[in-house]
């Protein structure tokens, strides 16, 4: 049986703050290759190097993937909704902004807050933590408030509903790791189960989107690939299996939070986007909000 905490400790704090820095940094690097290589198809890319890199991982490490353990309906139940949330990213990002569409994706957190505790009783928040979440959340709209501003047309609320659709496929996909099966198998198990389904799934829609596909593209593009398949898709989402097999996942969806507020500060950094006061009253109010969800209960 898993060893489980029930409370964050120093390494599994650094192990999250490593993953939502370079979640936010891949935002940038999406970003900044979209333009030359469609999204869907960036994606299939990405997720089929993966599944690769996984695969020779566990052949070196002798974990089995393929054996029978019962985890293969909650597998592909995960596959499938892993592989829905990344398509709605990409179909809400033509018709959304991708601030608007971030806030909405964060909603995540919420979902594994209201259904989680129903299904495992230990990851039941207390009043305190339902309090630090709603600053976590205002603060990270607050952050994107610029993006509100004019009236919504038909084509944006349409790419908000497909961001909205994500952050509750990204909930739901964890509610899934936690709750079935998948709890009691390896991370690599567990993820192999996404990223393999998403690698299957990314280049059908691709395909139906009409992107044209290449692998004619310029160095920086390949790195740009390199580095989300190497760590973006292959090592932060194992590292992520590892810490929900071990960590309260509501404790842990707090700190998603970051992503967002992290591709801020590195988009004022690389991309030389404006420093605003909405953006340093966010960082306030996300770390504020992460330190009253992992306060401790007192004795």
């Amino acid at each position: 049986m898993t060893d489980r905490k029930p409370h964050l400790d120093t390494l599994a704090i650094l192990l999250l703050l490593a993953c939502c820095l370079f979640w936010g940094f891949q935002q940038i690097l999406i970003k900044t290759t979209v333009t030359e290589v469609p999204p869907l198809w960036q994606a299939a890319l990405r997720f089929l190097g993966a599944t690769a890199l996984l695969w020779l991982w566990c052949a070196m490490r002798g974990v089995k993937l393929f054996q029978r353990d019962g985890t293969l309906p909650g597998g592909l139940l995960a596959g499938c909704l892993f592989a829905g949330e990344f398509s709605c990213i990409y179909l809400g990002l033509r018709d959304t902004t991708a601030s608007r569409l971030t806030v909405f994706l964060y909603t995540s957190p919420f979902v594994v807050a209201l259904l989680l505790p129903r299904l495992v009783p230990s990851e039941k928040l207390r009043p305190l933590q339902w309090f630090g979440l709603l600053i976590a959340f205002a603060a990270v709209a607050l952050a994107f408030g610029e993006g509100f501003s004019g009236s919504s047309s038909a084509r944006q609320m349409r790419g908000d509903a497909f961001a909205l659709a994500a952050g509750t496929l990204w909930g739901l996909t964890t509610l899934v790791l936690r709750a079935s099966a998948l709890s009691r198998v390896s991370a690599e198990k567990s993820l192999f189960y996404q990223i393999a389904v998403t690698a299957a799934v990314a280049p059908l829609v691709s395909l139906a989107l009409g992107e044209t596909w290449s692998l004619s593209y310029s160095t920086y593009a390949w790195s740009s690939l390199a580095l989300q398949t190497v760590i973006g898709a292959f090592a932060s989402y194992l590292t992520w299996m590892w810490l929900l097999r071990h960590y309260p996942a509501t404790q842990m969806s707090s700190f998603t939070f970051l992503t967002p507020v992290f591709a801020l500060v590195l988009g004022v950094a690389l991309l030389r986007e404006p420093l605003t006061a909405q953006l340093m009253l966010a960082l306030c109010g996300v770390a504020a909000g992460i330190v009253l969800v992992n306060r401790k209960p007192a004795v």
